[in-house]
């Protein structure tokens, strides 16, 4: 179900909510289940190394979400860059970037080859969504978790860096683009301008911020001023939160609906700290809300998806799917 049609990209969008029964359901963490099967993630690359050395983990991954009940799944491109493949003496970037959707499309298909094989009746919608983390994932010393690029790095390199990376996951057979982690105000006016450049015309997009405080993104942009550079773009279909702290999510939510009647989407952290010096979660020391037990209070705040980033599991999500099925009507 690509969002392309004679509609907006947001009527599209808002009707597969509406399939879906009046929320979707994001994936989960990549990193953490990519890890448990054996994976050593303590690269540059991150999840995207594995797009190279085992991309049958990624698939299986996928899957595992699928079967609790994602009706999203995110591929393992958030780290993928041209620049980081070539960094590293890979020169197949382009086609790795075209696989991590690919992978994510054949989870989708065996899903349903699986649940047709097992008699459903009815197959719940499935978006793949391709994943562009910032520049700050780039350079993997935590940047994304700051928003600091320092004073060289302009809009035009923003612009720069990210242009090849979006042209070629807009055009791999993903459903949209999912613009994650986003730590400034400075990189979504960058996204925004790519997608309404004339070859991004037809690609549909969310945008996912993340926060440290619960009031501003994480350069002290404040949240509102950053979405609405995302609700000022035709292309943007959804605006919100990941890589956070669920306790900040409510309040973040709250503050988005105040700008942007478009639909608003979380997937926090599971609540555990990420050291950049050491590469390794730390528990949190703040009054952390359970997860999933907060899951109808984003519902109520105006989230229409929700799901799980770092540190989140399958287990996660399908505790959120069972949740959220009791509730609809």
């Amino acid at each position: 179900m690509r969002l392309i049609s004679d509609e907006l990209p947001s009527a599209s969008f808002e009707n597969f909510i509406r399939d879906c029964g009046g929320w979707a359901i994001i994936d989960g963490g990549l990193g953490t289940e990519l890890e448990k099967r054996g994976a050593d993630l303590n690269d540059p690359l991150w999840s995207a190394k594995c797009l190279v050395e085992s991309p049958e983990l990624v698939t299986s991954v996928h899957l595992d979400y699928l079967e609790a009940g994602a009706n999203i799944i995110i591929s393992a491109s958030y780290q993928a860059t041209l620049q980081g493949f070539e960094e590293q003496g890979i020169s197949e970037g382009e086609s790795l970037l075209r696989k991590s959707v690919k992978l994510a499309c054949d989870a989708r298909d065996l899903y349903y080859d699986k649940m047709a094989s097992s008699g459903s009746l009815k197959l719940q919608p499935v978006l793949v969504a391709a994943s562009i983390g910032s520049y700050g994932a780039y350079l993997a010393d935590g940047s994304e978790y700051r928003g600091d690029y320092g004073d060289g790095i302009g809009l035009n390199d923003l612009k720069e860096f990210h242009r090849r990376r979006v042209q070629i996951l807009a055009a791999s057979g993903a459903d949209l683009i999912a613009f994650e982690t986003i730590p400034n105000k400075l990189e979504a006016e960058a996204y925004a301008e790519l997608l309404n450049e004339v070859e991004m015309k037809d690609v549909s997009a969310w945008f996912s911020f993340t926060s440290g405080d619960g009031v501003n993104v994480v350069s002290g942009d404040s949240i509102e001023e950053c979405a609405l550079v995302a609700d000022s773009c035709d292309r943007v279909v959804g605006i919100g939160i990941n890589c956070s702290s669920p306790r900040f999510v409510d309040g973040l939510i709250r503050s988005i609906k105040t700008v942007t009647k478009k639909p608003i989407l979380v997937y926090p952290n599971s609540g555990e700290t990420y050291n950049a010096q050491t590469k390794q979660w730390m528990e949190s020391t703040g009054d952390d809300l359970d997860f999933v037990s907060s899951v109808e209070k984003w519902r109520e705040a105006g989230a229409t998806l929700i799901g799980g980033c770092c540190r989140t599991t399958p287990s996660t999500i399908r505790a959120i799917s069972k949740l959220l099925s009791s509730r609809s009507t």
